[in-house]
């Protein structure tokens, strides 16, 4: 247990947390570029640095004047006349659909977010944090990503071979664990799986699932082996000798 007395788990929400991810033990791939799971025909793990880099954004187009909007506020935030509310010349107004947005974040990524980042925070309103972080110390050593079913079109077509397994409710999906080579075998992976799962718990869902790729290298899979799930606590669910399923369901 002494490896786990410097260890820290953070959620990957902002730009400064996307770079904290620690490198693939295949050089070839790339956490931060990866979106092997959210892209069913076209995802890719390998290398891309400027897929991650933050871009310039795009111009936002140029708005109406309000005077061409009947339904916006008026400058100023002058209220609009209301024959029939004498108290609308001070009160608040009302939110209004018509009306143009109010500058700010409004709960997405900043406008200039690498494209990794925005894949992570699409639902974090909604579902929360798609992805976690591991350091020991100030070294990143571990890295997650899951998120609901439906956030990883890969996810679920290799769910859709196994018709026998629960469809509802759903369950959510743990499509990546790793470690980097130095921090192989000290209990890691499996100390941000637990906390993952137990994250995943109070979320709502009643299970979560993992869908390792037995074709590949171990430095090439992103979901582990069976092995792996079942110290964690999971079970197969769907035995195959490819791609099985592994499952476990919350109390």
């Amino acid at each position: 247990m002494s490896d786990h007395a410097d260890i820290h788990i953070l959620d990957v929400t902002e730009t400064p947390d996307l770079e904290r991810l620690p490198p693939c033990a295949d050089p070839r791939f790339d956490h931060r570029s990866c979106d092997y799971w959210e892209d069913e025909v076209r995802g890719a793990k390998d290398a891309r640095p400027a897929w991650w880099q933050p871009t310039t954004p795009k111009p936002k187009p140029k708005p109406r004047p309000r005077s061409d909007n009947p339904f916006a506020p008026r400058p100023g935030g002058e209220a609009s006349y209301n024959p029939f509310d004498p108290s609308a010349a001070t009160a608040e107004p009302a939110f209004n659909p018509f009306a143009p947005e109010p500058e700010g974040d409004a709960g997405g990524p900043e406008p200039d977010a690498p494209a990794k980042l925005r894949l992570l925070r699409r639902g974090r309103h909604v579902f929360g944090s798609y992805a976690k972080v591991l350091l020991q110390g100030d070294d990143p050593a571990a890295y997650a990503q899951f998120g609901p079913l439906s956030a990883y079109p890969r996810a679920q077509a290799v769910r859709e071979l196994y018709p026998a397994l629960p469809s509802s409710p759903l369950p959510a999906v743990i499509t990546c664990i790793a470690t980097t080579s130095k921090a192989r075998g000290r209990g890691l992976a499996r100390a941000l799986i637990d906390d993952v799962v137990a994250d995943l718990a109070t979320r709502g869902f009643a299970a979560v699932e993992a869908y390792p790729d037995l074709t590949l290298a171990p430095d090439e899979a992103s979901a582990a082996s069976p092995a792996f799930w079942e110290a964690c606590g999971f079970e197969m669910a769907a035995p195959d000798e490819r791609y099985p399923v592994m499952r476990r369901e919350f109390a």
